[in-house]
């Protein structure tokens, strides 16, 4: 089950996504959180408006902010009592001292707090007597505690002999911590009867490098505050909040003195009546940025509103274990920072004072003494006494119901829920649950998976993990990917107005959605991370993964084409799939006959097998990775397979491909690609399904002709499904005999001839011009038999060598020298890593040998085993061999020795190459395909007239010596000019030149065949460019 809307028939009364169901099923989830004492009343301290008498967001409240001066005051709070504080009796006739910019909120004040780290001071004014105590930090803000130096000298030479003054007398000191539990004098009277009030507090978010360090709470003005003060037990939740302020910021009448006086406005009778107490300490002027109203450009206050809140606190031991039995990935988003979030969660408000959403389903009585909470539209229909078809609030605000307790009628409070409590209620929205689906939904719950920014461990993650344990106890998911944030390139924030992103749709017409995807899918912003989103990733992808995979999508269906144009019969991958197999059989029986020492005839389809065990593994391993949910393992699994299909696979094998080695052969090698592009097309249709669907819908065609024929013989099969998502994913099949053996070997042979390339283009040698010898050196006798045997013909025709020999002494070309791996040995020897290694160096040859065979030996005191000595093999050339015929190349463990000596028949092989290449160009210059049957001549460049010329004595010599090779690379043989029969018409002709000769190629074609029509079409759209 995903969390995710269901079709349309799912439900048969309400829309799936209407606002009516999730409404309703919100309204559910409430009343049962109601109904198990998980909600209640109480207040939520917001920034809030007092000229539209309404609290604001904080996104709101952040719009507009203005710099201002407001009133600096310290004021002085005498202690009644030391109380509970360790500090003792050392603080009675003390004063604490606190600041604030907004002395309308000192009539509120209920508590005093401190940092419980800081250190106080306890310091005497010696003029008045007076005992004040502030943070040790703050003392030179307090007047005169600190004497200023004077700065007018002649001043000073007046009052010579006089004594300076010395500022205050520190008397003692505390921590923070031991002041906690003193009581004070109210400063005012109004809220002096609050029980449990006007007492030291502390909290850690005091601070020290402004004020006194010592911190005013008045709990219905400041979040800090009632935060504090509810975890210090001065307030109590669900309880009321000292608020003596209404909704357009005046005092009521609690605040007699002040009464109907704007707060803002009653700033400065506030502090005269401080001062008349003898109570304020210093009165100063502050400029600083305030937040004001984006609507009235008023200031904004900070006053609680009555908010209704779920009980989270109650329930975070369960919500810490389900958030155990879920798997997330990233695992470390779910084991630090959702974890973290859950064990400091504090009860959740979810009411809002808004107009618009889902309205919260209580009526209550005036003095909310009498509750109901409607769970569903039947119910609400049954009170209200009519049909209710919107329950957005100026549909059902009207509906009043009896009070059962003679308190005149319940009306529905204003509050609107906040959206987050809608989302977290979508499992059961979705399904219109528990009104619907029941059976269904209880079946599927928690879902299988979602997927949502590293954002929302603190919204919908969160969320749904509250109300699914509130109501089930248990997760509303099984597993989770966590995305990270996907940037601009300059690592920005994507911004309209900035324009520092390029147009998505732009993005996914000039490259493909499917190349979008799978560019993000490759990213770090599936692993939780950000992205710096740039576009030439996305053509990275293009050009590394679809291109090669259409090109090897491309040239089965080319070769198909030709296949079923010469055979006369359409290609049928299931009919001769059979064939492919026993031919693979068969060439495995020879593979066992060659290793026990018998002759092979031939090396057939060994890379069938190969290409078969590394689709087998690539299934696996998507199937594994994708159970893990690990979608950025897969992009780089796929490339890597892809880039041995087209360049391994499809590149060794063209000329079976071709027909080269005969119909069946070519039949089981092009069924063999069939298959495996169409298990790679269903792997991959997940993650790229317009491709993929596509190249389905084309291999689709022979797959309906399979069943066709299958159905006219014996028994019925299952249809071919009409999409690849419709498919099932291709299912793990069980390693066979040989399969690791098979890709070993192919992977060393792929280094072999990376060695080998590596070596001719240190000698400045091109791969057309053939060398006599190429020597592998390696210890390990199976690979050298699979070299010598299965693929010796693949590294032989990509090395382009006359003879392929092995050798097994690698100190017969080698030279052997130990390296220690520092990234494995490092952590395990620590500082002994520098000995060690010296020793690891060291080592002989008989060493390093042993080393080889047993895994394991002793240096410096320690036991090396395998892996962490690297062997390298430098190599030693062979005695008595001049420099430059002879030269090596190798990854530390494969060697491949190359014999560089020229000949003339090596010379005359390699410009057959070239001539083969000019032919090759030309046919694709004239637009044809490898479908086109055409004709190749050749004659002197100066024959183009028609006047009688000599081909060179060179390229005479290379179309007779080297005929057979021509014939066999070009599926024709190339005949003189003249013998061109007059039918056949010329398409394409261009002077050529090889071995520094030239000579006219020649393409023509039978009249009205497919060459001449294609060469057309190609000189046609050349004029047009």
């Amino acid at each position: 089950m995903l969390l995710m809307p269901l079709p349309l028939a799912m439900s048969s009364q309400l829309d799936p996504a209407s606002p009516l169901r999730i409404s309703c099923c919100c309204r559910w989830v409430f009343k049962q959180l109601y109904e198990r004492d998980l909600v209640y009343r109480g207040f939520k301290v917001m920034p809030f408006s007092t000229a539209c008498s309404t609290s604001l967001s904080n996104f709101e409240a952040g719009l507009n902010y203005k710099d201002v001066d407001d009133p600096a005051v310290m004021v002085s709070f005498p202690v009644k009592s030391a109380g509970n504080s360790s500090a003792g009796a050392a603080l009675e006739g003390s004063n604490f001292v606190a600041w604030t910019t907004t002395p309308w909120t000192l009539p509120s004040n209920l508590a005093l707090c401190v940092h419980p780290e800081l250190t106080y001071v306890q310091v005497k004014d010696p003029a008045k007597g007076t005992v004040y105590i502030v943070a040790e930090a703050r003392l030179p803000a307090l007047p005169g505690a600190v004497p200023k130096p004077k700065k007018d000298k002649k001043k000073m030479a007046a009052a010579d002999g006089a004594a300076e003054p010395a500022g205050f007398a520190v008397l003692a000191k505390f921590k923070g911590a031991e002041l906690v539990g003193a009581q004070y004098d109210p400063l005012f009277p109004y809220f002096a009867s609050h029980h449990d009030a006007f007492r030291v507090v502390s909290d850690g978010y005091v601070t020290d490098d402004s004020g006194t360090g010592v911190v005013h709470q008045a709990p219905a003005f400041g979040e800090d505050d009632y935060r504090v003060c509810l975890a210090h037990g001065v307030i109590a939740k669900g309880e009321g909040v000292p608020c003596p302020i209404d909704l357009n910021g005046r005092f009521t009448e609690q605040v007699t003195d002040f009464a109907g006086k704007y707060v803002k406005d009653a700033d400065k009778e506030i502090i005269a009546h401080i001062k008349a107490a003898g109570r304020l300490v210093d009165h100063a002027s502050l400029n600083h940025s305030y937040p004001f109203c984006w609507r009235s450009d008023t200031p904004l206050i900070y006053r609680a509103i009555p908010s209704w809140f779920v009980k989270v606190e109650s329930i975070k031991e369960r919500l810490l274990a389900n958030n155990e039995v879920t798997y997330w990935v990233p695992s470390y988003v779910k084991e630090k920072r959702f974890h973290n979030w859950l064990e400091g969660a504090h009860d959740w408000a979810i009411s809002r004072s808004r107009f618009w959403g889902t309205p919260i389903p209580i009526w209550a009585s005036d003095d909310f003494e009498e509750i109901r909470v409607i769970g569903s539209i039947e119910e609400l229909e049954q009170v209200a006494g009519r049909k209710v078809t919107d329950l957005h609030r100026h549909f059902i605000d009207d509906i009043t119901i009896p009070s059962s307790k003679g308190k005149g009628v319940l009306r529905r409070i204003d509050d609107v829920f906040d959206c987050w409590f809608e989302s977290g209620s979508m499992p059961y929205g979705q399904l219109h649950y528990p009104f619907e689906n029941k059976e269904l939904f209880e079946n599927n719950f928690p879902a299988d998976f979602v997927a949502e920014g590293l954002d929302q461990t603190r919204g919908w993650f969160y969320t749904l993990m509250v109300l699914s344990t509130a109501l089930f106890d248990k997760p509303a998911f099984k597993n989770l990917v966590c995305n990270g944030l996907v940037l601009a390139a300059d690592g920005k924030k994507m911004s309209k107005r900035l324009k520092n992103y390029p147009d998505p749709t732009e993005v996914i017409n000039k490259y493909g959605a499917d190349a979008l995807r799978l560019y993000l899918i490759n990213s770090p912003v599936v692993r939780a991370e950000t992205l710096r989103f740039k576009e030439e990733g996305v053509f990275s992808v293009v050009k590394d993964v679809f291109l090669p995979w259409y090109n090897a999508y491309r040239f089965l269906v080319q070769n198909v084409r030709r296949w079923e144009m010469e055979a006369q019969e359409r290609f049928n991958p299931g009919a001769t799939q059979e064939a492919a197999e026993q031919l693979i059989a068969a060439a495995a029986a020879e593979a066992e006959a060659a290793a026990a020492g018998q002759t092979s005839s031939s090396s057939v389809a060994v890379l069938d097998r190969w290409i078969a065990a590394a689709v087998r593994s690539l299934t696996a391993f998507v199937r594994t990775e994708m159970e893990g949910y690990r979608l950025y393992t897969v992009v780089p699994r796929l490339v890597s397979f892809i880039d041995q299909l087209t360049n391994i696979y499809v590149r060794y094998n063209r000329k079976r491909l071709k027909g080269g080695k005969g119909r069946a052969d070519c039949a089981a090698c092009l069924t063999t690609l069939f298959q495996v592009l169409l298990t790679v097309t269903k792997v991959m249709a997940p993650f790229t399904p317009f491709i993929c669907e596509a190249m389905y819908q084309n291999l689709r065609r022979s797959l309906v002709a399979a069943q066709q024929q299958q159905q006219n013989g014996t028994a019925a099969v299952e249809a071919v499904p009409a999409s690849v998502h419709w498919c099932d994913m291709p299912p793990v099949v069980q390693e066979h005999e040989g399969d690791a053996r098979i890709q070993a070997s192919v992977n060393r042979m792929q280094a072999v001839i990376e060695a080998g390339r590596l070596v001719r283009e240190k000698n400045n040698r091109g791969l057309k011009q053939p060398v006599r010898k190429v020597t592998v050196v390696h210890p390990d006798p199976d690979f050298l038999a699979d070299i010598t045997g299965e693929l010796s013909e693949y590294v032989i025709g990509e090395l382009n060598t006359l003879e392929l020999d092995t050798c097994s002494d690698m100190l017969a070309y080698a030279e052997l020298a130990a390296q220690p791996e520092w990234q494995l040995l490092g952590k395990k020897l620590g500082k002994d890593m520098g000995k060690v290694a010296a020793a690891v160096k060291a080592l002989s040859v008989d060493d390093i040998l042993g080393y080889e065979k047993s895994g394991s030996i002793t240096v410096a005191g320690y036991e090396l085993g395998p892996g962490e000595i690297k062997v390298v093999r430098n190599f030693k050339p062979p005695a008595g061999v001049a420099p430059g015929d002879v030269d090596a190349a190798g990854d530390g463990e494969v060697l491949v020795v190359m014999d560089l000596v020229q000949q003339e028949d090596l010379v005359a092989q390699g410009l057959a190459r070239e001539v083969v290449n000019r032919y090759q160009r030309l046919r694709k210059k004239a637009g044809l395909t490898v479908t086109d049957v055409v004709d190749l001549y050749f004659a002197p460049a100066a024959a183009a007239d028609g006047q009688a010329a000599a081909v060179g004595e060179l390229i005479s010599k290379i179309m007779s010596a080297q005929s057979a090779y021509l014939k066999e690379s070009l599926g024709v043989s190339v005949l003189e000019l003249s013998t061109k029969p007059e039918d056949r018409v010329v398409i394409a002709e261009e002077v050529q030149s090889v071995g520094g000769e030239e000579f006219m190629a020649v393409i023509a074609a039978a009249p009205g065949s497919s060459a001449v029509t294609a060469a057309a079409k190609a000189v046609q759209n050349m004029s047009v460019n």
